[in-house]
């Protein structure tokens, strides 16, 4: 008698032979932007701690001091008895970072953003998503049971003539990354605020790369890009520039208090651990007052992606920030290309479908002010030397 569990294999093989079977294995970190996997020391050119902060003696103390506090866990959801002064401190301390009337935290940004959306529209509205987008918000816009039109990436033309399809839907709801996680681009957020304001829709922006990495601030790329639309309802991490583990919504009292009541990753799941929270209240009072930590990476990421154009690499033109693509379009060309960086003492994500689309499995170089300039240097060299060999 088969297995009740063969059907699984065969589809297990069938993802082997077509390159995109993925495996498990346990990543330490080893500090100064270095790992260590199966035995192998890697500099670590994966990992989203943009700011080298997961890391920092500081976060870590705080953390520490939690724990000696309260202990380890928050014990219960926070509608229960899981919000402690912690999150009370760090809520505040969000909305005042960035400069809004009220935060809301969730265990994950996953859960903020499916929470979130699944919380604002259903089956009465209209959620407009880039086909681009991060998981988490496709994911909320199906779960919300909202009718949902895909648009192409960044295409403003299809944004606007879906809206005017929409003008019967009780609300209409615009979906974006900031930074998209794939591409390293930004989306045209300018041009969305003006859409949501003509059409009186809601603009919802997930920041995720974009806290800690752009803006005067580090608010992201709405304040990057002076973004104040009345409808704006932002979304953010705290597990990547932060260094922490979390997501966060920011917005008016009003829809704080909303999801408070309605989203319910964030009602049904155990709140966030105390510890991450001291860490994060940390991090953002580092974040705030050293502008010049973003102005190094920045300069940093424009020559590494500078150089890897001029040598001819497949890197789109308008990425910007740590996130660098290299398009090699292949997904077992891909794996083979991130299994010699490994074998050189690298860790550089090899990234396939379905997380990006048909032909276009990347390596995602991933820059952290954790890296040594030597390190870069290296890393940018191996890099194209063994991306020549695997592009056309």
């Amino acid at each position: 008698m088969d297995s009740p569990f063969r059907w699984f294999e065969d589809q297990l093989q069938r993802l082997e032979e077509d390159g995109l079977r993925r495996t498990r294995r346990s990543v330490t970190s080893t500090g100064h932007g270095w790992c260590r996997i199966d035995g192998h020391s890697l500099c670590d050119f994966a990992s989203n701690d943009y700011l080298g902060l997961a890391a920092d003696p500081r976060l870590r103390k705080a953390a520490h001091d939690a724990v000696d506090d309260v202990g380890t866990g928050a014990r219960a959801s926070p509608l229960v008895s899981g919000r402690t002064d912690w999150h009370d401190q760090l809520e505040k301390r969000l909305a005042r970072f960035e400069e809004a009337e009220a935060a809301l935290l969730f265990p994950t940004g996953y859960a903020a953003n499916v929470g979130t959306i699944a919380a604002l529209v259903d089956e009465q509205d209209v959620v407009l998503t880039d086909r681009l987008n991060h998981a988490s918000l496709i994911d909320g816009c199906r779960l919300s049971g909202a009718r949902m039109r895909v648009i192409r990436h960044a295409d403003i033309e299809q944004y606007e003539r879906e809206l005017k399809k929409a003008a019967d839907a009780r609300h209409r709801l615009i979906v974006t990354d900031g930074v998209f996680s794939m591409d390293g681009d930004l989306a045209p957020l300018v041009e969305l605020a003006e859409l949501a304001e003509r059409f009186d829709a809601w603009l919802l922006v997930d920041e995720a790369h974009g806290t800690g990495v752009f803006g005067h601030h580090g608010r992201g790329v709405c304040e990057l890009r002076g973004i104040h639309s009345p409808g704006l309802i932002r979304v953010g991490t705290l597990s990547k520039a932060v260094g922490a583990q979390g997501g966060f919504v920011v917005g008016p009292q009003s829809l704080i208090d909303w999801l408070w009541n309605r989203a319910r990753t964030q009602v049904f799941s155990t709140a966030l651990a105390p510890p991450c929270c001291a860490a994060a209240l940390r991090a953002i009072d580092i974040i705030e007052q050293t502008p010049e930590m973003r102005i190094r990476l920045h300069h940093r990421c424009d020559d590494v992606r500078a150089r890897l154009i001029d040598a001819g690499l497949p890197v789109p033109e308008n990425a910007t920030g740590p996130i660098i693509p290299v398009v090699i379009g292949d997904p077992q060309k891909t794996v083979r290309a991130a299994q010699v960086l490994f074998e050189d003492g690298f860790f550089v994500a090899a990234i396939r479908p379905p997380t990006v689309p048909r032909n276009t499995a990347r390596l995602r170089l991933s820059l952290s002010l954790a890296h040594s300039d030597d390190d870069v240097d290296a890393l940018t060299s191996t890099l194209i030397d063994v991306a020549r060999t695997e592009t056309p």
